[in-house]
């Protein structure tokens, strides 16, 4: 078996520096790059109430594969032969995935759903199998999810199978199936919940990889932004729009990686019990970040298309609506890890409210400066609450 990369302990070891970053791991994160840019354009190609839900539900879907690739990550050791195996394996079964999501509520429904339920079910039987070779009493806690993965697989495939409406609903439930399970510690009759125990990770290594998951959706606003640029005409409007698009990504970047990273990180680390703080700050949390992010590159690629004018209720609402999506995520995320609730984010959400109910009747222009005027100064404010703090 150790010809084939089987070694007796498929897990990582608890000395210093096995918890860092390989990179194995960023290699399986060049899949999920495709895996944004693929999501985005599903809003920014046809702008429906129906198309808004689905790019919700299929970033629900990539970040919640991705997400349990980092918590199984967080356990097996890339470094073994068999484990770099699993991540190849995982990263073309997500190849598949992602070039099925722009039809994956049409024609490539069942490759979508196939691909989606391997990918969880596989990874969950390789981490049973490592845990049941050198650690046999944290195993059942795979075999739980196990049985959570193939209800809301059942569900997936069945749902592929169906007409458009009667899919979306099957998919919904699926969805929620899934996203109800971990925070249910997977309860499974006749096995009960899993410990608390059983969720200890390391969590500056989670928090790093939350992090470069952020940096992979930042990049998406840089290629939809640069993209949409290159076809414009080159004239003051659209050089203003790009320089409103740019300097978005740069408010949204600091928002959170100047202050909030760090202080999550150390608090995770300082934590006697990670489990519960690893599952609220650091997997349900970041995904209302990550869809700011992926709607605010939306919002940006209409502004370069059409930046003269009114904006269309669409262009406005996202302008808007991924802004304040993305501060109650920053304000959810500082509370789950020890900071306190942050008044500046809170009054920054309010007025963009504001400004979405009146953006109608303003320039495009005027409304993208203005939603990164309100950052940048969420941005200063938080900026002198820090250093206040940290003075007294």
């Amino acid at each position: 078996m150790r010809a084939f990369g089987f070694a007796r302990d498929l897990l990582r070891s608890d000395g210093a520096g096995a918890h860092r970053v390989t990179y194995t791991e960023l290699f399986f994160d060049l899949v999920f790059v495709f895996a944004v840019t693929q999501v985005s354009h599903v809003l920014l190609h046809e702008q429906s109430a129906l198309t808004l839900l689905h790019t919700v539900m299929l970033a629900m879907v990539v970040w919640w594969v991705w997400m349990f690739t980092t918590w199984a990550s967080s356990w097996l050791d890339p470094e073994r032969g068999a484990v770099r195996a699993l991540f190849v394996v995982l990263m073309l079964l997500g190849l598949l995935l992602a070039s099925a999501i722009p039809e994956a509520f049409g024609d490539r429904a069942v490759l979508f759903a196939v691909c989606l339920v391997l990918m969880q079910l596989g990874r969950a039987g390789f981490t049973l199998f490592a845990f049941g070779r050198s650690r046999p009493e944290h195993a059942v806690n795979f075999v739980r999810i196990i049985v959570w993965h193939a209800m809301a697989g059942a569900l997936w495939l069945a749902g592929a199978f169906l007409p458009d409406q009667a899919r979306l609903v099957v998919w919904l439930i699926a969805l929620a199936v899934d996203y109800v399970g971990p925070r249910l510690r997977f309860c499974t009759p006749g096995l009960g919940r899993s410990p608390l125990s059983s969720w200890n990770i390391s969590g500056a290594h989670l928090s790093e990889r939350v992090s470069l998951f952020l940096i992979i959706a930042l990049g998406e606003s840089i290629v939809v932004t640069g993209a949409a640029f290159s076809t414009a005409p080159l004239d003051v409007v659209h050089l203003a729009a790009f320089l409103a698009a740019f300097a978005g990504t740069v408010l949204l970047w600091l928002l959170y990686f100047s202050h909030s990273q760090r202080g999550g990180s150390e608090y995770i680390e300082r934590a006697a019990e990670r489990g519960m703080i690893a599952q609220t700050a650091y997997t349900y949390i970041p995904l209302l970040l990550v869809l700011g992010i992926v709607l605010s590159a939306v919002a940006d690629g209409l502004v370069l298309e059409r930046p003269v004018g009114v904006p269309t209720p669409w262009t406005a609402g996202l302008l808007c609506g991924s802004a304040i999506v993305y501060l109650v995520g920053l304000l959810l995320f500082r509370r789950a890890t020890g900071m306190r609730w942050s008044l500046t984010v809170v009054v920054g959400a309010v007025v963009l409210g504001v400004l979405w109910a009146v953006a109608g009747v303003l320039p495009t222009a005027v409304v993208a400066w203005t939603v990164n005027g309100v950052l940048a100064l969420v941005v200063v404010a938080e900026q002198a609450v820090y250093r206040r703090r940290a003075s007294s």
